[in-house]
């Protein structure tokens, strides 16, 4: 990437005070210092997911080259180099949630949403992944959604979290019809 060329990507105005007064905290030169809450604040914006151009505008804003802010959002776990849905459900596959079954609840996650590891429903709503240990070992299995942790799943807790959710969207999307009545063509596609 060549930093002369302005990106795509750009902070919102509330977005760029955040990250002036983050970046702030650090002293002169060490700016970069806040990379990982920046490339947060970017992830954030950009529906979750860390594209190309938010990189490049990450490594400007802290005059560091593309390719150490690359590495940085590549290494970490926490940050999405492809577009992921609206809900990012990451099951930590780490052993002692792996010992308290979070192989079973990412297996019923991937027949419940019909998706594999990795992928999107076809209502871009939901994508299921692996992650790393999550740092609640002690109320495995654990899973975050977003920025919210649910502990001591179960099939029935996480397939009751998906619905919830799913729900919580057809809500959303009835909102928005002009005559205000809830489609009734909406409704739960999530059952196993």
């Amino acid at each position: 990437m060549n930093s002369a060329t302005k990106p795509e990507f750009s902070f919102s105005n509330e977005t760029l005070v955040i990250a002036k007064k983050i970046i702030n905290n650090y002293p002169a030169g060490k700016e970069a210092s806040a990379v990982l809450a920046i490339l947060d604040l970017a992830q954030n914006q950009n529906n979750n997911w860390l594209s190309n151009s938010c990189i490049e505008y990450v490594a400007n804003l802290l005059k560091m080259p593309y390719i150490k802010v690359y590495e940085i959002a590549s290494f970490y776990t926490m940050f999405n180099l492809q577009p992921v849905g609206k809900y990012h459900i990451q099951i930590c596959g780490t052993t002692p949630c792996w010992l308290r079954g979070s192989d079973d609840i990412m297996n019923f996650c991937k027949k419940l949403l019909k998706i594999e590891t990795g992928k999107t429903s076809q209502d871009k709503l939901f994508t299921v992944s692996e992650t790393e240990c999550l740092g609640a070992c002690r109320n495995a299995p654990v899973v975050q959604i977003n920025h919210d942790y649910y502990e001591n799943l179960t099939n029935d807790k996480i397939k009751e979290i998906i619905n919830n959710l799913h729900a919580k969207d057809l809500q959303k999307k009835s909102e928005l019809k002009p005559d205000n009545k809830a489609d009734l063509s909406l409704k739960s596609n999530y059952k196993c």
